[in-house]
């Protein structure tokens, strides 16, 4: 059995099908995209169609990620289209109005968020995009033992994991924990496209390993521009950029320090985001700083 892990795909077209095509030459029995192929990218539209595509025609599993619960999320939203609440998700509807088809959103919804395969010896891999306690509740290198433990499904031999977009494997109480980190933004410095190569073979068990995919990044980064994605997505679409060119994450501290603060209205989205920036190790990143 050969599975290749695809996840965290974040709407980067280029990424995509320079792995598509190395994941095509390995010829895998199986190619399982663990969540997140859209949102926080400019090119929602290609990535969406071609792990589509490649389900219907070539049995790709697909699993739902946080992201395709966010863009689901517009097809019933009732909420402001104004003010603090509305800037914070403003991302996604601009996904969601770029795919301009409902059934597209109600597919996403629709994806499951568990698979797991059972290898002939009775030994079981199990997917999701984060873990049992929710699709944000990821296991980062710096997980401690005891926090992971409660986010794997006890008893599998492989947990494959992603969401935090940081690639690492640790093996806890018998079970190969896998994170296959990130296609479209990586977050470990490494701005190379990272995906999972997933082995089992009778004599020698199970077997996992992180590949990394060399792409054409100055071609994704001009589609954050060309696509409109910068000018129309409002101000965090700037974020998405600026962790694209740093290949690591900086929303997850910017929320902590400023989140409250744009909920409560003191501070509006965009000040907070030139502050994070003019404050932090992003700066040489920013638009305001590069002239992008």
């Amino acid at each position: 059995m050969k599975l290749a892990v695809l996840s965290d795909i974040h709407a980067n077209w280029p990424a995509l099908a320079a792995t598509m095509a190395d994941v095509d030459a390995w010829r895998p029995d199986l190619v399982l995209v663990n969540g997140d192929v859209v949102n926080s990218g400019p090119s929602n539209v290609a990535c969406w169609e071609a792990v589509r595509q490649r389900a219907a025609a070539d049995g790709w599993v697909l699993l739902r990620g946080n992201h395709e619960e966010y863009v689901a999320e517009w097809l019933e939203y009732a909420g402001p289209r104004h003010g603090p609440a509305y800037d914070l998700i403003r991302l996604s509807e601009w996904t969601y109005r770029q795919l301009d088809d409902p059934a597209a959103a109600m597919a996403m919804a629709a994806l499951p968020e568990r698979w797991q395969w059972a290898a002939p010896d009775g030994s079981r891999l199990v997917a999701m995009h984060a873990s049992p306690l929710g699709n944000r509740a990821g296991i980062y290198p710096f997980t401690s033992d005891d926090e992971a433990r409660r986010k794997i499904v006890p008893g599998a031999a492989v947990f494959l994991t992603a969401h935090t977009h940081v690639p690492h494997q640790r093996l806890l109480d018998g079970t190969q924990v896998v994170n296959t980190g990130s296609i479209g933004l990586p977050g470990d410095g490494d701005g190379r496209a990272s995906y999972g190569r997933v082995t089992w073979e009778r004599r020698r068990g199970w077997r996992a390993e992180i590949v990394r995919v060399a792409y054409d990044r100055a071609a994704a980064e001009r589609d954050f521009f060309d696509s409109g994605f910068l000018a129309e997505a409002g101000p965090e679409a700037e974020m998405a950029l600026v962790e694209f060119r740093a290949a690591r994450d900086a929303r997850t501290r910017w929320r902590a320090i400023y989140g409250d603060s744009v909920r409560r209205g003191e501070l509006t989205l965009g000040e907070t985001i030139r502050l994070f920036l003019d404050e932090t190790e992003f700066r040489p990143f920013a638009l305001a700083t590069t002239g992008g």
